[in-house]
């Protein structure tokens, strides 16, 4: 058996990717293109969104969503503490306030039951994550929403894979949903992500802040069609995404369905193998729901040998990669200190974020490798 350290969340690049790159650099048409135009109808195909713009990363997705609904100074926007810094910090970019509300301990994802209790006047927008890729309690989220009149967006950076009900992740029912395809990611352009929108006026609020505030953008105005003026109608940003990026996740894309098999494998093979460790294993899915596998997150209990940090001390040692999603956003410096958040605000995220650690888990790993990952685990819980 190979001695190989297993890197966490190392990307599938093969020759149908690098040809792809190469073939997008012969054309010299790099910038945003035919390529991205591509990648965005495809993206909106699978995800059964009538719009999709792509842009340089999940967090630009976040920002410009908030930006086009129109949230800044004054306004609050509720999420959960249970997710990575830039859902947080998209909304203190726009000037306005986060505020967060508990997870729920078994799926991870914010506990719509806790939404009411955190509505203000002031309160523009619901930020919910499908964490993992496990689908949010959409209904319940709607419905203080629509009660509310207040807004959703979706934070699907793990869940482009996820259904919630038969319904994709671009029917599920927020004004937008922001999806990541980051290098660890299910599909990647290295960086990058897409705005998925139903609303034709947002969208091209959405994608006109995505590019200076520019009326046309470059493929408009240097393409194959008759040239196009541009105006700058508002001071947008530069979150364009590339014709090198988009031709990347192109062939990326038409994998997924392929990819999620394998993974659904490898989630089945963890399940049966750590049943009966000192973990807490991820809940199983909700009926009507389907999970994009993007994420095996262990708990590991007091009951474990060692804790979480000792834990992937000694995975590391045997050559086995893991990550932390997420350390809870209350206790990192700037929300603790600047909103004075505590654990007892919020005991779920806090119980979770001294706990979770997530485990190399890709269709990229051989059975051998899941083998070592299965054998390592049980190890360092002190059973072999």
């Amino acid at each position: 058996m190979s001695n190989e350290f297993i890197v966490f969340g190392s990307p599938i690049i093969g020759p149908e990717e690098i040809e792809a790159v190469t073939e997008t650099l012969r054309s010299a048409w790099l910038g945003t293109g035919p390529k991205t135009k591509e990648f965005e109808a495809k993206i909106a195909e699978y995800t059964g969104a009538k719009h999709a713009i792509a842009v340089s990363s999940c967090t630009a997705a976040l920002h410009l969503s908030l930006l086009a609904l129109g949230i800044g100074p004054g306004d609050e926007v509720i999420t959960t503490p249970m997710t990575f810094a830039a859902t947080a910090n998209s909304v203190v970019h726009t000037g306005a306030t986060p505020v967060f509300v508990d997870c729920e301990r078994d799926t991870l994802n914010l506990d719509p039951q806790q939404l009411e209790a955190a509505i203000t006047p002031r309160t523009k927008a619901i930020l919910p994550v499908h964490f993992a890729g496990r689908a949010v309690n959409m209904d319940a989220i709607m419905a203080v929403a629509n009660k509310h009149g207040i807004a959703v967006i979706e934070d699907a950076a793990h869940a482009l894979e996820t259904r919630y009900k038969g319904r994709r992740i671009g029917e599920t029912g927020g004004s937008t949903s922001c999806l990541s395809f980051y290098v660890t990611k299910n599909i990647t352009t290295v960086e990058g992500g897409m705005v998925l929108v139903n609303d034709e006026a947002l969208a091209k609020k959405v994608r006109v802040l995505s590019l200076h505030g520019l009326s046309a953008d470059a493929w408009s105005r240097y393409g194959e069609g008759a040239p196009k003026h541009y105006e700058v109608v508002v001071p947008g940003y530069k979150y364009n995404l590339t014709d090198m990026a988009s031709s990347l996740g192109l062939v990326q894309l038409r994998k997924i369905e392929q990819w999620l098999v394998r993974r659904d494998e490898v989630w089945k093979r963890y399940d049966e193998a750590f049943a009966d460790l000192p973990l807490i294993t991820p809940a199983p899915v909700e009926p009507e729901t389907r999970h994009a596998r993007h994420l095996y997150t262990p708990l590991v209990t007091d009951e474990a040998p060692v804790g979480r940090d000792e834990f992937r001390n000694g995975l590391h040692a045997l050559g086995i990669g893991s990550g932390i999603h997420y350390a809870a956003l209350h206790r990192h410096p700037y929300y603790r200190d600047r909103f004075g958040y505590t654990d007892e605000q919020f005991p779920n995220a806090a119980f979770i974020g001294s706990r979770t650690f997530s485990l190399p888990f890709s269709p990229k790993l051989t059975d051998a490798e899941v083998d070592r990952v299965i054998a390592g685990v049980r190890q360092v819980a002190g059973k072999k």
